[in-house]
């Protein structure tokens, strides 16, 4: 079964709302029971690699979170593209390194696949030099 446009928009819509209030239960409910999910990245970053279960989500999330000094991060969405069952965000992450203070910026895409009102794709594109220097993981 194919998805519309819209279908996608709005599903990518909630999932940004959950993940702007760090809902990781709730960004977990949006996904497939079998997923594509990668993430690059330095090994030392436990929320980095390759996800393939639904359950997974909100561990990841919640991990990731831990790392990121609260009240320091910042997300600009700069493109919202949607085709069909495809949809690409283009935004830019400023986070602080809990870990050791250092503050990061990077550009991102982030491609994400609607099928059958659920996310079944999702990669990240990221500066993964600066993330993991930030974290005196690289």
């Amino acid at each position: 079964m194919t998805t519309d446009t819209q279908s996608s928009r709005t599903v990518v819509e909630k999932f940004l709302e959950r993940l702007g209030r760090q809902d990781p239960d709730g960004i977990q409910e949006l996904f497939s029971q079998d997923i594509d999910w990668h993430v690059p990245g330095s090994g030392a970053l436990p929320w980095t690699g390759r996800r393939t279960r639904r359950e997974e989500i909100a561990p990841y999330f919640s991990t990731m979170w831990q790392y990121f000094a609260p009240g320091e991060s910042k997300v600009v969405l700069e493109r919202f593209i949607v085709d069909g069952s495809d949809v690409v965000l283009l935004a830019v992450f400023t986070h602080t390194a809990a870990p050791t203070g250092k503050r990061f910026t990077t550009p991102v895409a982030m491609h994400l696949t609607i099928e059958d009102g659920r996310i079944g794709r999702m990669h990240l594109y990221e500066d993964t030099l600066t993330v993991a220097e930030a974290f005196d993981a690289g």
